[in-house]
């Protein structure tokens, strides 16, 4: 998985419990893998088709820093599949805990909103050892 993008928990994006909201963390997360899924397709042409469930396993609160990761887990012909993990990071000691991970679908589209397929040399970079067997 490599780096996304960074960001500060901030008062404003926290609730009644002083905890990050969860409709802040996933429209982080769905804007990070918009732009990772823009790169990977080599296309801005992505959307959002689907998000798995998520699980959030610890808080994040003011002050601490959300590292976002991902990773490609399928191309197929017009969309792709990720592997997003949302991450609290130490500045203390740099350690990282999951906050929170999933998988998040988005399909390639033309001006119309339709699908279209992923450009060859896509899926033949990501294309898994197993299609050679």
């Amino acid at each position: 998985m490599e780096l996304i993008s960074t960001h500060f928990v901030k008062t404003q994006d926290v609730g009644y419990h002083g905890n990050l909201f969860g409709g802040v963390m996933l429209a982080w997360l769905d804007e990070a893998a918009a732009a990772y899924a823009a790169q990977v397709a080599d296309t801005p042409r992505m959307v959002t088709k689907h998000i798995a469930g998520l699980t959030f396993e610890r808080p994040s609160r003011p002050g601490q820093i959300i590292k976002i990761y991902g990773g490609v887990q399928k191309v197929g012909k017009t969309s792709l599949t990720l592997n997003m993990e949302a991450r609290r990071h130490s500045v203390y000691n740099g350690t990282q805990r999951t906050v929170v991970s999933t998988q998040m679908t988005f399909v390639r589209i033309d001006g119309d909103g339709e699908a279209i397929p992923i450009g060859e040399k896509v899926r033949q970079k990501y294309r898994s050892a197993d299609d050679f067997s």
